[in-house]
């Protein structure tokens, strides 16, 4: 696991909580109103940043996902240009983890070794490739193994059967657990099916386990972050800002809008381990 997310999630379980990882499209609406979103995130007081590289087809994520990708393009979004805008991030933040989230075609045209190098030279700590299976592992997965970055799992809910150990042997940082069987931001996450699931992985596999499709409000975040090791928003994210694009408003009050909501999500997610802790005192 990269250090900068091994001490996330080690700063988390001292404090007794999950992590909270926040979704973005680099480049939504533009550049320079992205960078501004990504230090208002930081501020918010949010764990992990994912960093999605735009792309016109992009097959897991549901309406709002991929209006923010359209507009990311739109505005001359390239993978050379997220990763310039990881690259910037990393200067102004050393320690908060940074994952890249996308898929594989742009990072075949780009060229496997070039994109490794220059992900890494960008301060990423790990990938998450949608479209990539374990079939696959040659492509990205093996060759990423030389890198210091951390190359994280999708799991489904069918996934959970006698492939999940196949699935999950070459996964490192963690396990990113998708709560819902479909695109993203189209249904909500049901409990206890995501608390029976991240059991399940865990008699797999040691690594941490982190929920997210269908989390829209705190306290969806704070009980599922509870459940596991953290929760991951997106879509709820991106809406604002497609919200605050559609509206007109400048990027300060774009960045301030998304900064409202993720630390709503934060303070939910301490509130929720401080309720667990007065809990056990009685």
């Amino acid at each position: 696991m990269s250090s900068r997310l091994a001490a996330s999630f080690a700063k988390a379980k001292q404090e007794n909580r999950g992590i909270l990882g926040i979704f973005v499209s680099a480049g939504d609406p533009d550049a320079n109103a992205s960078i501004k979103i990504l230090d208002g995130l930081v501020e918010s007081g949010v764990d992990m940043i994912e960093l999605g590289m735009p792309f016109s087809d992009p097959m897991a994520d549901g309406p709002a996902i991929q209006a923010a990708s359209l507009r990311a393009i739109k505005s001359g979004m390239t993978l050379k240009g997220s990763l310039e805008i990881a690259c910037q991030f990393r200067e102004k933040h050393p320690d908060i983890p940074l994952i890249l989230m996308g898929y594989y075609n742009p990072i075949y045209r780009y060229g496997v070794e070039p994109f490794l190098e220059d992900a890494q030279a960008a301060g990423a700590d790990g990938l998450i490739i949608v479209d990539l299976p374990p079939e696959e592992d040659k492509e990205l997965c093996e060759p990423s193994h030389n890198s210091e970055m951390d190359y994280i799992r999708l799991i489904t809910p069918t996934t959970l059967g006698d492939r999940l150990p196949f699935v999950l042997e070459k996964a490192s940082g963690f396990i990113y657990y998708v709560s819902i069987a479909g695109i993203t931001g189209t249904k909500s996450a049901q409990m206890e099916s995501i608390s029976n699931a991240i059991n399940r992985i865990k008699q797999v596999s040691d690594l941490p386990v982190v929920t997210g499709f269908g989390i829209r409000t705190a306290e969806q975040a704070a009980h599922i972050a509870s459940l596991g090791n953290g929760a991951i928003v997106g879509s709820a994210v991106v809406e604002i800002i497609a919200e605050s694009d559609a509206q007109n408003l400048s990027v300060e009050e774009t960045a301030k809008k998304v900064s409202d909501y993720t630390k709503s999500l934060a303070d939910a997610i301490s509130s929720h381990n401080a309720e667990k802790k007065i809990f056990k005192l009685f």
